[in-house]
């Protein structure tokens, strides 16, 4: 009798353990990326109380979960960025040292190389991206010898980790403008345009007619493509995928969803519906419809009960176009708020953005961090999240930032160092509350030209951003220590291939006049 009362406990006790097992399996969070392109810290109505417009529901992420105050895209564009966010790794360690690619082309991410997607779909989850990718893909033939649209293209998302496509190549005014699916593209884009001015000063759209025959500064087009109706599009197929991954999730499958938008980047080509609604123009209107876009796919987690354990990362690929200039003048609004310079620029106000995240099950609501981090951390982050270790070639520059997310007020990331870098391939190194422009700078709003400085000049710039986040005053001989610190900090950093503890990686060396300031062997 009492071999066996052991024998039903021991059953039990199976059984009970077998259940928890498959509790944890399916306890993983879903994870949505909304990324956005082109938008300054201060296009956050809850960050800039002083904003023109509102955006009620990128505040709902702000009042429900956690603000980094000093959070950074990788670059100031938009390439590297998306590179760096997926893989972990800057994107300078690459062949792309400066400037952003095309459409058409061999993508940046590595063969081989892990990616958030890839190491989701490696540990069970769905996976989708939606939206812009700009991180180039190949097509069969070329504008001078001939298309074939009716062949798969290939090095495109979903050689990268992805299940599922659906999006368009790259940016609006770099063309292929069509839609793709997987590895199809749905409409040949057989005609042309180019940019046709708009009524404001350094912006433009891409609208009909279209052209027949192919002109200098013209972009392919499918006859369809609207592109007052592209943000609609996306949203609504991400809201499609949400619903329908719900399911799965619900059998203990979960899903990442990567969903770049395409604005607030340039053409502003608000949807009719939003036209005319804002206090600050055609990028007001914008930058509203945008928000409607994040509130719908909010409310699709809501409405599918996935709202508790789902992960929201929102952010921007980099700060404000140089139209930020514009909206100040004309409607008083700061889309980089005080923050020196915007989009290109080695400056704050070119990669310091919104950097947003919500996962109510984890993160308290609230929550406020101040430490400088990046996109980068994403991937790190991600896989601390799932349990997954990185292999020593994959996520160099990239740590979690789980024990943020979990204790905002008492943890810190101990020798983390954040690399800024510019449209022009330049570098700045942040430890803390300092940071080194390896440059000096044209101290114009635009991305910075080279100074040549003159005896007795700083030949860097090294600013206080706790005193100083407007980077006016440069402290390089006031801390001598600090510019010699940083300085071999960030060589060991570029020499080593990787931010992070672990072994030292392989990368591109070739053709980099920017590091000025080391040689590499």
């Amino acid at each position: 009798m009492k071999l066996q009362l052991n024998k039903t406990k021991l059953l039990f006790l199976l059984v009970t353990l077998c259940g928890l097992t498959s509790f944890a399996q399916t306890d993983k969070p879903n994870i949505v990326i909304i990324y956005t392109d082109d938008q300054g810290y201060g296009d956050v109505s809850a960050l800039n109380p002083e904003a023109k417009f509102k955006t009620p529901n990128m505040d709902r992420l702000v009042h429900e979960g956690l603000t980094f105050t000093d959070g950074h895209s990788s670059d100031a564009v938009c390439t590297p960025s998306r590179y760096s966010l997926l893989t972990g790794c800057y994107s300078w360690r690459t062949s792309l040292k400066k400037d952003v690619l095309h459409a058409d082309g061999p993508c940046l991410i590595e063969k081989g190389r892990m990616t958030i997607a890839s190491l989701l779909r490696d540990k069970g989850y769905n996976t989708a991206m939606i939206g812009k990718w700009h991180l180039q893909m190949e097509f069969v033939g070329d504008e001078k010898g001939g298309r074939d649209w009716s062949k798969p293209f290939t090095d495109g998302p979903v050689e990268k980790g992805f299940d599922y496509f659906f999006g368009i190549p790259a940016s609006m005014n770099y063309g292929i403008l069509t839609y793709l699916e997987n590895d199809r593209v749905l409409e040949p884009p057989t005609l042309f345009t180019k940019k046709k001015l708009d009524v404001t000063p350094r912006t433009y759209r891409m609208t009909p007619p279209y052209e027949t025959e192919k002109k200098k500064g013209y972009v392919e087009v499918a006859p369809s493509f609207n592109d007052e109706l592209v943000l609609e599009t996306l949203t609504n197929k991400a809201v499609e995928y949400i619903g329908k991954s719900a399911a799965d999730y619900k059998k203990g499958k979960p899903f990442f969803l990567y969903l770049p938008l395409t604005s607030p980047h340039l053409p502003h080509c608000t949807h009719p519906d939003f036209q005319g609604k804002s206090n600050c123009g055609n990028y007001g209107d914008f930058m509203q419809e945008t928000d409607y876009r994040v509130g719908q796919v909010l409310d699709a987690l809501k409405a599918n009960g996935l709202e508790e354990n789902t992960l929201v990362l929102f952010s921007s690929d980099n700060g404000a176009e140089t139209n930020y200039e514009y909206q100040k003048k004309t409607y008083q609004h700061y889309s980089c708020m005080n923050f020196k310079g915007g989009k290109r620029d080695i400056y704050e106000g070119g990669h310091r953005v919104p950097f947003l995240m919500r996962w109510p099950k984890v993160i308290k609501a609230g929550s406020k961090v101040d430490e400088p981090v990046c996109q980068t951390d994403y991937l790190a982050t991600i896989a601390e999240i799932v349990g997954a270790k990185l292999p020593d070639n994959a996520a160099e520059d990239s740590y979690s930032l789980l024990p943020l997310m979990k204790s905002p007020k008492n943890t810190k990331i101990a020798d983390k160092y954040v690399i800024n870098h510019s449209f022009t391939g330049h570098f700045a190194i942040r430890e803390g509350k300092w940071k080194l422009n390896m440059l000096r700078g044209s101290g114009g709003s635009l991305a910075p030209v080279m100074i040549e400085p003159k005896a007795g000049e700083a030949p860097f710039e090294l600013y206080d951003l706790d005193k100083d986040p407007g980077e006016t005053k440069n402290l390089y001989f006031e801390h001598p220590e600090v510019v010699k610190r940083l300085t071999e900090k960030i060589t060991a950093i570029v020499k080593n291939g990787r931010s992070t503890k672990g072994k030292p990686q392989p990368f591109v060396k070739d053709n980099w006049k920017q590091l000025t300031w080391m040689t590499l062997k």
